[in-house]
């Protein structure tokens, strides 16, 4: 099997990958029919609206998401996942039950988007620590590109085919065949043999867990670079559904089948960045940096695109430097965390990643309805090209990573990163230096000098940039 399929020949992991690839369509098919349910039907075209919906959709992640990092690391995920499934499948179904009644309000689609926000917050540390537990460690850089594959590919089908069936049959079906296909995940979970699982070590009940966690995020620099990137992009930068809704509905006067045609054209750039960030031993920070600056550009040349047809074509680039970003970010922290931690530490990732959504959303929507659909989508593209490049400064600046640029000889972009601080080389694993023993005091405790200790990490972040 090639390496970018590798993670495949787990048996475990095939089920996972088959049940999500199935429920990812369903999710995708259900945000399509939401966003285009508020657009048409339940507001006059309001981007206020659909910005609302979104944030009340993902708010909840703000205030759980710590918590249900913490259960990630205390308890079985796979029991843990099996309950979010079905949380999920009930509430899809409850709303399309409500829409194919007739009596489907907004005010009861924005309080069906907050209880799925509820499980998703609940979910998303959950299933993303738990492919770590499908495959071995050498191959987790793999299988999270694989996920991400699975994530695009379902994009590439769901949005398309959500807009043909709300042409042919109504938003209300496109919620009941979204509740469906969750059983695919739960029979998938439900089938995964014990004896080939790879468990990691669940944390013990103490005090102070989630504490710990944000002390532990707050002295690794190089997560927080990546939360910084990550999470203003995603403020005003990933708001796919809500920017090509207006831009199909009121700048070019597109329907609901058109809007979903832009989606899978963007996921085809994203499928493409999925497979290849599955090749990818292990990603650097600066690869997300790198993105996060391609992102920029590249939605700024879609917001400018003239029309329907060249706006999707450029969806592509934008699919495929919004992707590598993600995918890089998530692989860069999980693979960089400790095993005990990981949880907590993706927990806090997603408060940023995901939490930055019902800030941003309303905003955007605001932005388009004053000053035009494709301002909603440059104040993105301007907001990554400048914590890209902030990034990118200061990590010049605190690691002393330098950048140099050949034209005639190979490798063309040299990234280099300044040697151990300590004197001591890197780890056996290579990601950082080993920090100097340091003299006990008499009554036992080591004796740590704070300078020495900021070097030692600024060393070992500088190495996980480079």
């Amino acid at each position: 099997m090639s390496a970018t399929f590798s993670s495949l020949s787990f048996p475990n992991y095939r089920l996972w990958f088959a049940g999500a690839l199935v429920a990812n369509v369903g999710t995708w098919m259900q945000r399509v029919a939401q966003d285009w349910l508020v657009l048409t039907e339940l507001s006059d075209e309001s981007g206020v609206a659909v910005g609302i919906t979104t944030a009340l959709q993902f708010a909840p992640t703000l205030v759980l998401s710590a918590w249900a990092g913490l259960l990630a690391d205390r308890f079985d995920r796979r029991k843990l996942l099996v309950l979010t499934q079905v949380a999920q499948g009930v509430l899809a179904a409850g709303l399309g039950a409500l829409v194919l009644s007739g009596h489907a309000q907004l005010w009861q689609v924005y309080a069906f988007a907050g209880m799925l926000g509820v499980v998703t917050a609940i979910d998303g540390p959950v299933r993303q620590t738990f492919v770590a537990e499908l495959v071995p460690a050498k191959r987790l850089s793999n299988a999270v590109g694989l996920n991400s594959a699975s994530f695009n590919a379902a994009r590439l089908i769901g949005p398309g085919l959500a807009g043909l069936l709300i042409a042919a049959v109504g938003s209300g079906w496109v919620f009941v065949i979204n509740a469906a296909t969750f059983a695919a995940t739960i029979v998938s979970l439900t089938l995964m043999r014990r004896s080939e699982l790879y468990p990691m070590p669940q944390a013990p009940r103490a005090k102070g867990q989630i504490r710990e966690g944000i002390a532990y995020v707050r002295n690794r620099s190089d997560i927080l670079v990546i939360m910084v990137v990550v999470g203003v992009v995603s403020t005003f930068g990933l708001n796919f559904q809500l920017t090509s809704a207006l831009m199909a509905r009121t700048e070019f006067g597109r329907g609901a089948q058109e809007y979903g045609i832009l989606g899978s054209v963007l996921a085809i750039g994203s499928l493409t960045g999925a497979l290849l960030a599955a090749r990818r031993d292990r990603p650097r920070v600066r690869l997300v940096i790198g993105s996060a600056f391609a992102f920029g550009v590249t939605t700024g040349v879609m917001a400018l695109m003239p029309t329907y047809t060249s706006y999707a074509i450029a969806c592509i680039p934008v699919g495929f430097a919004s992707l590598t970003m993600m995918t890089a970010a998530n692989t860069s922290i999980q693979m960089s965390t400790d095993p005990r931690m990981r949880g907590r530490v993706m927990s806090l990732y997603m408060v940023v990643f995901l939490g930055a959504t019902p800030v941003g959303s309303p905003i955007v929507g605001w932005i388009g309805e004053t000053f035009g659909a494709r301002w909603s989508i440059g104040v993105g593209s301007v907001s990554a090209i400048l914590v890209s490049v902030g990034a990118a400064l200061w990590a010049r600046n605190r690691w002393g990573v330098q950048v140099r640029y050949h034209v005639a000889s190979r490798p063309h972009l040299e990234v280099l990163y300044p040697d151990d601080r300590t004197g001591r080389g890197p780890d056996p694993d290579g990601t950082g230096p080993t920090p100097p023993t340091s003299p006990t005091t008499p009554g036992g405790r080591r004796a740590t000098d704070a300078p020495a200790r900021v070097a030692v990490q600024d060393a070992a972040d500088a190495q996980h940039a480079a």
